[in-house]
C-alpha cells in the first residue's frame, strides 16, 4: 500500500494537535497518536468540568450561606423561604459573598427573612 503524506492540510492538523498537547509529559506531548488520545481526553474532561464547576460553586455557596444563617439562628431552608416571601431577589453567590465579607449586612438580610416568615 502506498504511503500517503496528506500535504499541508495534514501538517496543519498534526501541528494543531501537537500544539494542544504542549506541556504534556513524555510521548503524550511529542508523538501524534498518543498526543491525539491525550488531547481528546483532555477536551472531554474540560467540557465536563465546565459544567461541573457551576455545580461545585453552587454547593459551596449553599454551605457558606447555611453556616452563616445558623450563626444567626435560622437554617438555610427557612432563610431562603423567608427571602422568597420578602421578594428579595438576591442569588446564592451574592448571599455567600455577603455572609463572608460583611456579616453585619447578612444579619440584616436574615432579620428581613425572619420578619416575613413570622408574618
Amino acid at each position: 500500500m502506498p504511503r500517503v503524506k496528506r500535504g499541508p492540510k495534514g501538517a496543519r492538523r498534526r501541528k494543531k494537535i501537537l500544539k494542544m498537547a504542549k506541556g504534556y509529559r513524555g510521548g503524550r506531548g511529542r508523538l501524534l497518536r498518543t498526543a491525539k488520545e491525550a488531547v481528546d481526553r483532555a477536551l472531554a474532561y474540560s467540557y465536563r468540568d465546565r459544567r461541573q464547576r457551576k455545580r461545585d460553586f453552587r454547593r459551596l455557596w449553599i454551605v457558606r450561606i447555611n453556616a452563616a444563617a445558623r450563626e444567626n439562628g435560622i437554617n438555610y431552608r427557612d432563610l431562603m423561604h423567608g427571602l422568597a416571601k420578602a421578594q428579595v431577589q438576591m442569588n446564592r453567590k451574592m448571599l455567600a459573598e455577603l455572609a463572608v465579607s460583611d456579616p453585619k449586612a447578612f444579619s440584616e438580610v436574615v432579620a428581613l427573612a425572619k420578619q416575613h416568615l413570622a408574618a
